[in-house]
């Protein structure tokens, strides 16, 4: 599917990796804003994460990271994990919560050919 960096609220709450891909080269040149939120354990992310990730919010503490969430809740968020299972359950706990404006990468980082970063620095 090709969109231009505008229409990021039409894509719908399951993105490809192509997708990703092209949000992050859109984000990079300033022309949309989104907050990529990793929800893999610490380990997971110094292991590999995807480059442009903003927030690691483990799914194992993710109810100590509510209220950070609330702060966010008017952006578009992008959530991911290693396969999409995770991020596909909490996708849908956060839409119940009110979170509207929410998507995650499908299929996770396991299949995104995007840049990746090995021992990455821990976002904030």
């Amino acid at each position: 599917m090709s969109f231009t960096c505008k229409d990021i609220e039409s894509l719908g709450t399951e993105l490809s990796d192509t997708e990703l891909k092209e949000l992050l080269i859109c984000k990079e040149n300033g022309e949309v804003d989104f907050k990529l939120i990793d929800i893999r354990e610490m380990f997971e992310y110094s292991d590999l994460s995807i480059k442009g990730t903003d927030i690691l919010f483990p799914t194992s503490t993710m109810h100590m990271h509510m209220n950070e969430l609330e702060k966010i809740k008017d952006s578009f968020i992008i959530l991911y994990c290693r396969t999409g299972s995770r991020t596909g359950q909490m996708l849908n706990i956060l839409k119940r919560m009110g979170f509207r404006k929410i998507a995650h990468l499908s299929d996770g980082i396991v299949q995104f050919s995007g840049e990746k970063l090995k021992n990455a620095p821990l976002p904030k």
